[in-house]
């Protein structure tokens, strides 16, 4: 008996749907476009040209998921905000090395391709983009059956960002006497997340019910994460910025130590800035140590910046009048031997 002729979909890849969700994010990716872009969606790589007014150009790189943020997206139907989430993670980790981001690289990988769902996770990748300033130039759809359960999918994304040499923040020149800088978050933004589902699985609250203002708990749980490149940016060609520290896993505690010399700590003052009522929630519901928070989450403090006490006054003025609300959250001080580098008090 002949055997009936197999086609690839019939072994679970659509191939036409692959194509079908290229042509529905062409026009987000287009928009993205910006100088240095000499090819974008189609070819087998993507080319880009480092700006020319870099005499010294340094290539500053950086790659994340959104991790167990996913479980929620499909358990809530919220697909329009993870690829934003995607973006930020990369996009402000290569920021705080002084790095203007040029260009960015997603992968979706799925068991059976859904379009609709697909395209709006890209829309907010291309939205991500827009926000940073960078361009959506190329990016991987794999349809895997069996890999992952129906209706799941998997994120990874990749930044390049250019430095000036002579340009690059790394810390080296914090001393004590400094002052630490916070910028808002906008929420738990992507880390932390498996707490947070253990939370909500303990306390099994209505994710609908009315919480913080106009929003539901859902709104304050899948609020997109913060992307600081624009102002950020722009504060470093206005003063000289000594170091930043992206909070993302580790918290607080376990972040801004990256960014400082061996010889000096962080006093972090938790009092000087209003933590979000998401944070005062999942401590309560979780019945969550003080320390474990600040090393989880990043308790309303998304970007941390360090910059010496006489261009205090000139950086706030300048974020705040660029739309974050920042404010002096601590001090740089002498570090005792076998001290911790970073303290919330």
């Amino acid at each position: 008996m002949t055997q009936q002729s197999l086609s690839y979909r019939d072994a679970g890849v659509d191939i036409s749907a692959g194509d079908e969700l290229v042509e529905r994010i062409k026009p987000f990716a287009r928009k993205t476009m910006r100088d240095g872009v000499l090819s974008g969606l189609g070819g087998f790589g993507a080319l880009f040209e480092v700006p020319k007014r870099y005499r010294e150009p340094v290539l500053v790189s950086g790659t994340d998921g959104v991790g167990t943020k996913l479980k929620l997206a499909f358990d809530l139907n919220r697909h329009d905000t993870v690829g934003i989430d995607l973006v930020a993670m990369s996009v402000n980790d290569v920021l705080v090395q002084g790095a203007e981001p040029l260009f960015f690289l997603d992968y979706f990988a799925c068991g059976k391709l859904d379009v609709e769902t697909a395209a709006s996770v890209v829309q907010g990748v291309a939205k991500g983009c827009e926000y940073a300033g960078c361009a959506l130039i190329g990016g991987e759809t794999a349809e895997m059956p069996g890999m992952y359960p129906e209706g799941e999918y998997d994120l990874a994304g990749f930044a390049v960002g250019v430095v000036e040499k002579s340009k690059i923040i790394g810390g080296q020149e914090i001393v004590a006497g400094d002052v630490v800088l916070g910028l808002p978050s906008s929420g738990a933004h992507s880390n932390g997340y498996s707490l947070v589902r253990k939370i909500i699985a303990r306390s099994n609250p209505d994710l609908d019910a009315p919480f913080d203002g106009s929003r539901t708990l859902a709104d304050a749980i899948m609020a997109p994460t913060r992307i600081y490149v624009k102002p950020m940016l722009a504060l470093i060609n206005a003063l000289p910025v000594k170091g930043m520290a992206h909070i993302t896993g580790g918290g607080i505690t376990e972040n801004v130590p990256r960014v400082l010399p061996e010889n000096v700590k962080a006093v972090i003052n938790k009092a000087s800035w209003q933590r979000p009522k998401l944070f005062d929630w999942l401590q309560h519901e979780g019945n969550v140590a003080d320390s474990e928070m600040h090393r989880v989450f990043n308790c309303g403090i998304g970007m941390v910046v360090v910059v010496a006490r006489e261009n205090v006054d000139q950086a706030l003025k300048l974020l705040n009048a660029a739309g974050e609300l920042a404010v002096e959250i601590g001090s740089i001080e002498a570090r005792g031997e076998g001290e911790a580098q970073t303290i919330v008090v």
